[in-house]
């Protein structure tokens, strides 16, 4: 048997395993992601081989842990791509300023860069009063970590660029408090932002949403995966709610692409009409 193939069933056999003892589900992630985050970990973990790892997440809850940060984190930043808040303005805010209530769904949120990002663009808007941001991520770590709101300095530079770029209204510095080569954002900016666990594998819808944000995550499933995920935002959108997913990502070939019209397509902002 070559060497590829041995691979594979070695992969096979770790995600069954994580998922029947964890009852997370990576089964249907996109395999060349998922290979070179495995060995990301084996590489991490001072391991020579999948089946090395395979045993030590079954008998190390903290070695799965970590596992599961590597799998799940995503490159994010705040503001990221600046032209999607802009159009997220122009369009969205109008249709946004009708409602009594927002409720938002920030799917795989990661760290949380997005979601602070949403909320100070909110905030500058006026709604955020009247908005609830629903932040969910498969990963503890990364929740543990979006929820404390503590992002590196370093970065705040970078952060700035975009935010300006993406036409926020004040200084940006005004939303955060530097200490110890951090970045520690303001109480009122979390307020409004409920984070919890969620598995987009397995989990069901819980709760109606006007706003669905599902950036760049897509990109890491495979097509099965993908078909039960769309059914899930289908089904936790309001009606005229609108999905926001990453630019390598669209609901063409999907069960519910006639179910949306397009909001913006460079942007791959959609609205539900069905």
């Amino acid at each position: 048997m070559d060497r590829e193939k041995l691979e594979d069933i070695e992969i096979e056999l770790l995600l069954q395993g994580i998922f029947r003892y964890y009852g997370f589900d990576f089964r249907n992630y996109a395999l060349a992601s998922l290979k070179r985050r495995i060995w990301n970990t084996i590489h991490a973990e001072g391991l020579t081989s999948i089946s090395g790892l395979q045993e030590k997440v079954l008998h190390d809850s903290q070695c799965m842990e970590r596992f599961l940060y590597k799998l799940s984190v995503n490159v994010t930043s705040m503001f990221r791509d600046p032209s999607f808040f802009l159009v997220f303005k122009k369009k969205v805010i109008p249709i946004l300023r009708t409602y009594p209530f927002i409720r938002i769904w920030h799917a795989g949120c990661s760290t949380g860069e997005e979601v602070y990002s949403m909320a100070i663009l909110l905030y500058e808007e006026g709604l955020y009063h009247r908005s609830r941001l629903y932040a969910t991520d498969i990963n503890e770590m990364s929740l543990r970590k979006a929820k404390a709101g503590i992002f590196p300095l370093e970065s705040m530079q970078e952060y700035t660029q975009n935010y300006l770029l993406a036409g926020g209204k004040k200084s940006f510095s005004e939303y955060y408090t530097a200490a110890y080569q951090n970045a520690i954002f303001s109480s009122n900016i979390k307020e409004n932002i409920i984070f919890s666990q969620h598995n987009l594998a397995t989990d069901n819808s819980f709760n109606e949403f006007n706003i669905i944000l599902c950036r760049n995550v897509l990109i890491y499933f495979d097509k099965v995966l993908q078909k039960r995920v769309h059914e899930l935002f289908y089904n936790s959108l309001v009606r005229f709610g609108i999905l926001g997913l990453g630019r390598q990502e669209s609901i063409k070939f999907t069960p519910h692409e006639t179910d949306y019209e397009e909001l913006e397509r460079s942007e791959k902002l959609y609205r539900r009409i069905h």
